[in-house]
């Protein structure tokens, strides 16, 4: 399944920047080379980059990259939900108040890679014990509709999206 495949009322527009900085992969495939890719250039920082931000008031690579561990959290869980067809609407959530209280600061570069390096694991395991119905299955957060599959596309194209800000602003 690639992204080309999502219909419009899959996702709102705002997540069409994230979805278009997803590849060419398919869904599954992209989310394991986008494992290798983003794990390869973030080792290739210095520990001292990794407390680096780039102005006042913005998050640190650490904090950044924590950023992308709570969103993958937060969207996986969403996307079990829908697979499972929850009917409930499921909350959004406030990034910067999750920056504020994760410590991402208080842990090495290790410790995040690791983190990272093992929810993405887990993320395809579950991606990939998804049915192609289970894809399809569209369920409401943050008062949006979105469906299964253009949560891991959104999440591959989140990461991109962060690591190219990295480059572009604090390196």
């Amino acid at each position: 399944m690639k992204k080309e495949q999502l219909e419009t009322n899959e996702y709102i527009p705002y997540y069409q920047n994230y979805i278009s900085k997803a590849g060419e992969l398919d869904l599954i495939d992209g989310l394991k080379q986008n494992k290798n890719e983003i794990l390869s250039f973030l080792e290739s920082l210095s520990e001292d980059t990794y407390n680096y931000a780039y102005a006042e008031g913005k998050w640190t690579i650490k904090e950044v990259i924590q950023h992308i561990i709570d969103t993958e959290r937060i969207f996986t869980f969403r996307a079990l939900s829908f697979a499972r067809k929850e009917k409930i609407a499921l909350p959004g959530y406030e990034q910067d108040d999750y920056a504020i209280t994760s410590y991402a600061n208080r842990r090495t570069k290790q410790e995040l890679l690791n983190e990272y390096k093992t929810l993405r694991i887990a993320t395809v395991a579950l991606f990939e014990s998804f049915s192609n119905e289970m894809l399809l299955q569209i369920g409401n957060a943050s008062n949006n509709e979105i469906s299964v599959r253009a949560i891991g596309f959104i999440l591959i194209g989140h990461e991109n999206h962060h690591c190219q800000i990295i480059k572009e602003r604090y390196l």
